[in-house]
Formats: C-alpha cells, structure tokens, sequence
C-alpha cells in the first residue's frame, strides 16, 4: 500500500514539473490572441462568431491564416477561460465568445491590458528571465545581462522598446485611475500644485487635472520617455532623472508603482 502510494505521488510529482515547464505557453498563447486581435473581432461583430468568421477577419482579410493553428489557440485560451465556446443547438459550427477576461484584451477599449500583454511577453523583456542562474553565480541585473545595458538605457537608445514599454506602462495608468480619483477626493482638493514622478506619458496626471483643473500639474520622468509624452491641458512636462536630478517643487508628489 504505501509502495502504491508512494508511486502516485512521484507520478503527481512528475506532473507538476511537466506543467510548469510548459507555463509559458499560457502567455504566449495570450499574446497570440492580442497580436491577432481575436478578442476586437469578436467584439466587433456584437456577439458570438464562427471559427471562420474570425480567421477571415485576421490581418483585415488579407492573408490566409492557418485554421488549425487558430482553433488549437483558441482551444487553450477556452480551457484557461479567457474566452468561451458555445455548442448551438442546431449543430451549428461552434461560436466563440467574450469573457470578463478577454474584455480586457480589446485594443480600442478605454481600459486594457493588452499592450501589457504585448510589453510583457516580448523578447525584450523575456530574455532577462534566462539569466536568473547566472545572478545567482555572479550576481548583477538579469536585464544587464541579457542586453549589455540597464532597462532604461535600452528605451533610450531604442525608439521601438521605448514605445512597446511605454505603451504598457500607459495602459496600467487608466486601470488604476479611477479608483485613485474616487477614493482620494478629499487628499485632491486641498492641493494646488502636484508632480508625478515617472510619471511616464503622463496619462494618470492627465486625468488628474481634468477632474481637478485648478491643480498645477508637472509630470516628471526620463527625457526619452518624456519626448514622446502628448501634449495636455494643464500638464507641465519635464525630463530628468529622478536619482540624480532635483523633481521639480509641488505641494505633493505622486508615485505610482514602479519598475
């Protein structure tokens, strides 16, 4: 008996190693999803569509995609409940849905993930993760190691990484800014001039100083992040680096997370 049990538990064992060695396939799988634009399809047609109806949609119609490869994506993001399928009665080609979970991988929506997912899961910020031993050896920064310069020394020297990381970050700010803008209503009114340091695009100070104009608002944040920062009313921006340079004076600072 306990021999018995002692062979399902290594077999279980067994299983676990298997599954977390193939984890990345999750994320690639959603990544998948967001570069096709599968959930925006969907979305578009106002409800459940065919398999077909989503690869003749794929690259606006102007490729032939592969429909094997669509379904078997589609198959996993369905078992991990990123998306759901409906059998229809009439035995009908499967319909492919929205869930809460796919709502958030809409390009156009106003609040999203999916340049995150994108920022994420690219080689870029990948192949730090190969590295990890290697800090343990010999210590240092696993980014360092992977690209021979720190994180923002790359989005500096490359416009391509600046704009990918910068969209990711830009997009986490419209997550949280409702819910800072709803439970800091008191802390707000009583400011008349705030500095968000790395502040990025400036989109959370943005939304700041439009539900509350009559703050002074500077965004603060790395001169290549700043030079591609859109223009908004009421917003200063200004480069600099945060560790070496003097942030500019205000009644407050916000920082939200950081890297």
């Amino acid at each position: 008996m306990e021999r018995i049990e002692l062979d399902e538990a290594m077999l279980q064992g067994q299983a676990e190693i298997w599954r977390y060695m193939y984890s990345f396939v999750d994320s690639m799988a959603l990544k998948s999803a967001v570069q096709l634009r599968i959930a925006d399809i969907i979305h578009s047609n106002g409800g459940p569509v065919t398999l077909s109806q989503i690869a003749s949609r794929l690259n606006g119609g102007l490729t032939s995609p592969d429909i094997t490869t669509l379904a078997r994506i589609l198959r996993l993001l369905i078992r991990r409940k990123i998306f759901t399928v409906h059998h229809p009665s009439d035995g009908g080609d499967l319909l492919y849905d929205l869930t809460h979970s796919s709502r958030w991988l809409l390009h156009d929506s106003e609040q999203t993930l999916a340049p995150m997912v994108l920022m994420e899961n690219h080689p870029w910020q990948m192949a730090p993760w190969h590295y990890f031993s290697q800090c343990v050896n010999e210590g240092g920064v696993a980014f360092k190691k992977a690209h021979g310069c720190e994180i923002w020394d790359l989005a500096s020297r490359n416009p391509d990484f600046n704009k990918v990381f910068n969209n990711g970050l830009a997009c986490t700010s419209k997550v949280v800014t409702s819910v800072i803008l709803s439970g800091y209503k008191q802390g707000f009114n009583s400011i008349g001039s705030l500095v968000d340091v790395g502040g990025g695009t400036g989109g959370l100070i943005s939304e700041i100083v439009k539900a509350y104009p009559q703050i002074k608002c500077v965004n603060f944040d790395l001169p290549h992040v700043i030079s591609t920062a859109p223009t908004y009313n009421g917003v200063s921006h200004i480069g600099g680096d945060m560790f070496h340079d003097a942030i500019p004076n205000a009644d407050a600072i916000i920082m939200k997370v950081l890297p």
